[in-house]
């Protein structure tokens, strides 16, 4: 099918779009929505910067929609957005969350699309250790949730990150995955760039047990 990728610049979006390359789908479109204020119901907002820069290093065409980040503007602007593309569906990178999926679902269902997502309900575990084979690379960025410190922020997910995340998930009840809200990602390399991203500058706050990296990218 040719399809158009929900893509957050996270390593959820660039897995399942790396997967659905690898099925044989044809994936031209790199689809964005952009929360005015870095708040949404639905979508990933932590360095939306980055997302122009990341599709074009694996050569996408980025189509972007804005919403207000009401649960109602996030379905609008997907529906807006994915309007008058010539697609058959779309991949999302949704793993366990039902509230995303129904809405998700809804807008596709209403457009005659079919929804592709290659994670969808499968082992996290499997997941990150899949994703990491493959040669995703990706960078912890913000984290809101019991367990974490400072020294997260920034921290690239490998294999001793994936034995931590599995100490705090058997220790507080994480998603090793963040699937919960736990952490958010950037993805940095991936086999579908022409190169990794490079950060020029970064900037970390915490504040109340929680904390951001917004970055610069190039």
């Amino acid at each position: 099918m040719r399809l158009a990728s929900l893509y957050s610049g996270g390593k959820d979006s660039s897995f399942s779009l790396y997967l659905a390359e690898q099925s044989g789908h044809d994936v031209p479109y790199v689809v964005n929505i952009r929360a005015e204020n870095n708040g949404s119901w639905i979508f990933h907002t932590p360095n939306q910067n980055a997302v122009p820069v990341l599709a074009e290093l694996m050569g996408k065409r980025l189509v972007q929609g804005i919403t207000n980040g009401s649960e109602d503007d996030d379905m609008a602007a997907l529906r807006r957005t994915l309007e008058g593309l010539d697609i058959d569906g779309v991949v999302t990178g949704a793993v366990h969350s039902d509230y995303q999926w129904d809405r998700m679902n809804i807008v596709c269902g209403d457009l005659g699309l079919k929804v592709v997502s290659p994670l969808w309900r499968k082992d996290q575990d499997m997941i990150l250790n899949e994703m990491m084979d493959s040669g995703i690379n990706a960078m912890i960025i913000g984290v809101y949730a019991e367990g974490f410190d400072e020294s997260w922020l920034g921290r690239i997910i490998d294999r001793n990150t994936f034995k931590e995340l599995k100490e705090l998930n058997r220790k507080y009840g994480i998603s090793v995955m963040g699937e919960g809200g736990e952490y958010e990602s950037l993805t940095i390399d991936s086999p579908m760039q022409k190169r990794p991203l490079t950060i020029v500058s970064e900037k970390k706050e915490w504040r109340n047990m929680a904390g951001t990296m917004d970055v610069q990218v190039k």
